[in-house]
């Protein structure tokens, strides 16, 4: 790990606006499964399509059901060394932003202030009528005692303010990542295979520049053997990433 270590400390001591691209394998450091791994969420959960959801009743007793599992991890989940190393570049000045496809908000609880979330975040809910917010602990808890669905005060569905399948991604949240994409002159993928769409054609936006693309992974990636990625490190995540950021702020 040290030679990955150092190879990655260089670029990021040269960098001044960093674009950190961050997936399932950030998450799972801290205890959180992911949805498409061997012992991922969706090999033995159905998901729930958006339009299943709107229309059917017991989809959304599903979809509830399936949210108040999640949460029993993710309520419990601590930021961990990725989450904190970010908070360190961002406070070094060194960040442009973090744009991630998880939904667990451990970032912004860690500290970081430019997050982007792409997929949502299961932190909230949301009204899909009057589209106003509040947390979801009391949804969750409310659904829990009567399996109800809960609506909003206004009488709209009420759902957790994640993308689902065949739901459409928030359209301004998809600009701050491109124009993240536009600005930066780094950019990191960690911790995902870079396979879902269209988050993963962020990072590809930012190296298409002709900027510097470090990959961080362990297991393959969608964009590995792309001549635009110009360093790919197999290792874990936390460890690596902490410890290049650690050695990259002391030159």
């Amino acid at each position: 790990m040290t030679d990955s270590v150092h190879d990655l400390s260089t670029p990021i001591a040269d960098a001044d606006a960093i674009l950190i691209a961050t997936g399932a394998g950030v998450s799972t450091e801290t205890g959180i499964p992911d949805f498409r791994g061997p012992q991922g969420v969706w090999n033995t959960q159905r998901p729930v399509m958006y339009q299943d959801f709107l229309a059917n009743e017991e989809d959304r007793i599903t979809y509830w059901h399936q949210k108040v599992l999640a949460a029993s991890t993710i309520e419990v989940a601590k930021p961990g060394a990725v989450h904190q190393a970010c908070v360190v570049l961002e406070d070094a000045g060194k960040l442009e932003a973090i744009v991630t496809q998880n939904i667990d908000g451990l970032h912004t609880i860690a500290g970081s202030k430019n997050v982007v979330e792409v997929h949502g975040t299961g932190r909230e809910a949301t009204c899909l009528t009057c589209h106003m917010r509040s947390p979801v602990v009391p949804h969750l808890e409310a659904f829990t005692a009567s399996q109800v669905p809960p609506r909003c005060e206004c009488g709209g569905l009420l759902k957790p303010a994640t993308i689902s399948f065949g739901q459409q991604l928030d359209s301004m949240t998809m600009y701050k990542a491109m124009r993240a994409a536009d600005r930066c002159d780094l950019v990191i993928a960690m911790g995902t295979t870079l396979s879902v769409h269209p988050a993963a054609q962020i990072p590809l936006q930012a190296a298409g520049r002709g900027i510097a693309y470090v990959i961080i992974n362990q297991g393959e990636t969608d964009h590995d053997g792309s001549p635009l990625v110009t360093l790919r490190i197999e290792a874990p995540v936390g460890p690596t990433f902490s410890q290049a950021v650690t050695q990259a702020l002391a030159t």
